[in-house]
C-alpha cells in the first residue's frame, strides 16, 4: 500500500511497479489505479508497447476484459514526449520496453509525475525480464501479485510456457502459458 506524500510548496512524483506472473492480475490492478486517478480528476496518460496487440491494438485490456484506452508506442523515450504536463503516467507490459524505461520513469518522477508500471518480473525460463529488474530498483512502491498454480493450487510466481519455442518474446494467453508455483515449475523444467 502506498500513501501520497503531503508536500508543502510543490508536487513530488514517484514510481509504483506492479509485477508478477501471467494471470496474476497486474493489468487489472493497473487499470484500477488509473481509473481512480481519473475519478480524482487527475490528468492521466497511458502507454503500452506497440508489439502487444493480443486483445486490442490500442486499449490496455486485462484477461477479465476490463479495459482502458492507451497509446501504443515503440520506444520508452516517446513517453517523455507525450506525457508533458500530466499528473499520472500508466505503463502496461513494461517488460517489452527497451532498457531506457527505468531512466524515463525516474525522469517523470523527478518532474512530479506519479508513474505506475505493470509487467512480468520473470520470463518463461524464470530469469529477470527486460527492464523490470532496474525498474524495481528505482521504484518507490512495489506490488507483487500472484496467480494460482494450475497444477497444485498454491500461489504461482512463474509463467510456464506450454509451447516448445525458445523465443524470448512469444505473445500468447492460456493457449501458450500457465501459471505455476516454484515447486511445480522446477518439477516441469527438470522433467
Amino acid at each position: 500500500m502506498f500513501i501520497e506524500p503531503n508536500i508543502k510548496g510543490g508536487k513530488r512524483g514517484w514510481i509504483e511497479v506492479i509485477c508478477g506472473s501471467m494471470f496474476s492480475g497486474k493489468t487489472e490492478e493497473l487499470i484500477r489505479r488509473l481509473k481512480r486517478a481519473r475519478f480524482a480528476e487527475q490528468s492521466v496518460e497511458i502507454f503500452k508497447p506497440l508489439v502487444d496487440t493480443r486483445y486490442d491494438d490500442e486499449a490496455i485490456v486485462s484477461h477479465d476484459a476490463n479495459q482502458i484506452p492507451s497509446t501504443p508506442i515503440s520506444s520508452s523515450q516517446n513517453i517523455l514526449l507525450m506525457a508533458e504536463g500530466v499528473d499520472v503516467v500508466g505503463i502496461d507490459e513494461a517488460q517489452f520496453f527497451d532498457n531506457a524505461l527505468p531512466d524515463v520513469c525516474v525522469e517523470l518522477a523527478g518532474r512530479g509525475v506519479r508513474v505506475i508500471a505493470a509487467g512480468l518480473d520473470m520470463d518463461f525460463t524464470g530469469k529477470p525480464f527486460g527492464p523490470i529488474p532496474a525498474l524495481l530498483a528505482q521504484a518507490d512502491y512495489i506490488t507483487k501479485v500472484h496467480a494460482i498454480c494450475m497444477k497444485c493450487g498454491h500461489i504461482a510466481l512463474h509463467s510456464h510456457r506450454l509451447a516448445n519455442d525458445d523465443k524470448k518474446v512469444l505473445l500468447g494467453e492460456k493457449d501458450l502459458y500457465e501459471p505455476l508455483c516454484r515447486a511445480c515449475f522446477n518439477e516441469v523444467v527438470k522433467g
